[in-house]
């Protein structure tokens, strides 16, 4: 993940009341004057993209533990659920929480595929960066539509709150059912599910709620809406998938066996979106592809299915770089216009060594060169550099865990900048051509036998006009996380180690340094990998590895 954070003075507004006003004032973070402060609009994330293609779910943003003008104001996990429960009596009209803050920042969703993962992801994703990880809910709402005339019911998760509601009647309702009672004791009149198959199976950190059957008729819009949130913080989840009536599903790995489900969508699943869901989803537990879309655009479901790393494409090798290597036999032209075939030697000072087929050689005074054979001696003997990788890691603590939850994250966060220093070591050695340096720094994942691509970057110099130095440095800094999720192993990325090139203008590496050979022998794949994605020992962009079976074993005792 790559994080940008500004800190900027925070501006007092006036209260002004409005039920439905977006949130303003202090605390502002993504609002008027701070639209600085919104990711990227390319980034992914589990709750939904900046940008609308016109099939998605809008999402808003609510944090109780601050009042609409941004003032500190928490309320307790049981409150929340009284307030969850006020507003379904009231038709989930957002009127009820006009007295919280919302994020002016509206996110697309085109799923809900959350698997288990830290509750403090959602105000992130909303880039509500002060907001804690307790106390939160996102309300959806959009439509939804089908091609052809469908039959099925929901299936999900949620810790601690996951709703639907569809044309005003609540369709499912999963709330975590286990120690933390408040959501279901609040909430269960709503709604109960009349399944046999009702909390049997796993799915995320419990057992799934089997919803109603519903039909859609065939490009006849609904009207649906999703609640999801968090009360006492740590984790969350809040994953919803699809059983179409009559269709029959492979078998989850997991207790008892249950169908491995498609997750619900409104539109088919970008690679992207696929890794960051399969990287904390277990294999089985549900599925991205498949299933029914929920548009009428026409979208059919993808057939080119990538489950594991196993499904990494099978490349050839990759040819080896190109290095310089010594010289071949060519023709030379003197300047007197005779010309010969030989190979280059070596150059002491201004006396050049050319060497024939038969081994004999020939020395030759500099000024006897012409132009082009001159300049095809300064690419065969370029200078020689001191190549150092530069890496400055700052470590920040993650923020205070919740009071209603002390103890539940395990957190390490540290921010990484690279950069490259080269320096010219071959004294007297004038070099009058452009060469490029260029790095890759890489990410180890703390679990398994995969890498990550954090950061690439290079630079063109010429030794003549630089003296000989190169310095550079990465343009943003990359967010490194380890963190454990309570009963589960440590996960993320650390980091790694490095590959440095330098390269002439004919495209030959003349210098390379790294700490593992597999990255300058497989530096071909390498450069085809994203920054942010996964590769294995072959260098190939791959899916992400899985969560351990002992993690799922452990959060269903």
């Amino acid at each position: 993940t790559t994080r940008i954070v500004t800190k900027v003075n925070r501006a007092s507004m006036p209260d002004i009341k409005l039920p439905e006003m977006s949130g303003m004032g202090n605390g502002l973070e993504a609002g008027i004057g701070g639209l600085e402060l919104m990711p990227e609009m390319e980034e992914v994330s589990f709750f939904g993209s900046s940008v609308s293609s016109g099939s998605e779910l809008v999402g808003t943003f609510y944090d109780f533990n601050r009042k609409r003008d941004g003032s500190f104001y928490s309320i307790s996990p049981q409150q929340l659920a009284q307030l969850i429960d006020r507003f379904m009596k009231r038709g989930w009209s957002p009127s009820v929480f006009a007295p919280w803050y919302h994020s002016p920042r509206k996110l697309y969703a085109t799923a809900v595929a959350i698997p288990v993962t830290q509750s403090i992801e959602a105000p992130e994703a909303f880039g509500e960066q002060t907001t804690p990880d307790y106390c939160w809910l996102v309300h959806y709402k959009g439509k939804v539509v089908h091609n052809e005339d469908i039959t099925f019911r929901f299936w999900g998760q949620g810790d601690d709150l996951l709703a639907v509601r569809l044309d005003g009647q609540i369709v499912l309702l999963a709330c975590f059912p286990q120690w933390v009672t408040d959501f279901q004791e609040a909430l269960i009149h709503h709604w109960e599910s009349t399944s046999v198959d009702n909390r049997k199976y796993p799915l995320g950190n419990h057992y799934s709620a089997v919803g109603d059957w519903v039909t859609l008729k065939a490009h006849e819009p609904r009207d649906i809406e999703i609640l999801i949130g968090e009360s006492h913080g740590g984790i969350f989840a809040a994953m919803l998938c699809v059983e179409v009536q009559g269709v029959e599903y492979p078998k989850s790995p997991w207790r008892g066996g249950g169908p491995c489900l498609p997750f619900f969508k409104t539109d088919e699943f970008s690679r992207d979106m696929v890794e960051a869901v399969y990287w904390k989803l277990h294999q089985g537990e549900a599925t991205c592809y498949g299933g029914p879309i929920f548009n009428d655009f026409g979208t059919t479901p993808s057939t080119n299915i990538i489950e594991s790393a196993d499904d990494a494409p099978q490349l050839p090798p990759p040819p080896p770089p190109i290095v310089l290597g010594a010289p071949e036999i060519r023709t030379w032209t003197a300047a007197d216009g005779k010309t010969f075939e030989a190979r280059f030697k070596t150059r002491l000072d201004r006396l050049v060594v050319l060497e024939s087929a038969d081994g004999k050689q020939r020395k030759m005074d500099w000024d006897q060169l012409g132009a082009d054979d001159q300049a095809y001696i300064a690419l065969q003997t370029p200078p020689e550099f001191d190549i150092n990788f530069t890496k400055t890691s700052n470590q920040r603590p993650s923020k205070p865990d919740s009071p209603w939850l002390p103890g539940s994250r395990r957190q390490q966060i540290s921010d990484y900048t690279f950069g490259v220093r080269v320096k010219q070591t071959t004294a007297g050695t004038v070099h009058a051509h452009p060469l490029t340096v260029e790095y890759f720094a890489v990410g180890d994942e703390v679990e398994a036998d995969n890498f990550v691509l954090l950061d690439r970057k290079s630079e063109t110099f010429t030794p003549s006009e630089t003296g000989g130095l190169c310095e550079f440095r990465g343009d943003r800094a990359i967010e490194l996380q380890v963190y454990g999720l309570k009963n589960s192993d440590l996960r993320g990325v650390k980091y790694g180690g490095y590959v440095v090139t330098i390269t002439d203008e004919l495209g030959r590496i003349i210098a390379h340094r790294e700490t593992s050979p597999f990255l300058f022998e497989k530096l071909g794949n390498l450069k085809g990998v994203p920054i942010g994605k996964h590769f294995n020992k072959e260098c190939i962009h791959v899916m992400p590895p899985r969560p351990k079976i002992s993690d799922r074993s452990a959060w269903l005792r």
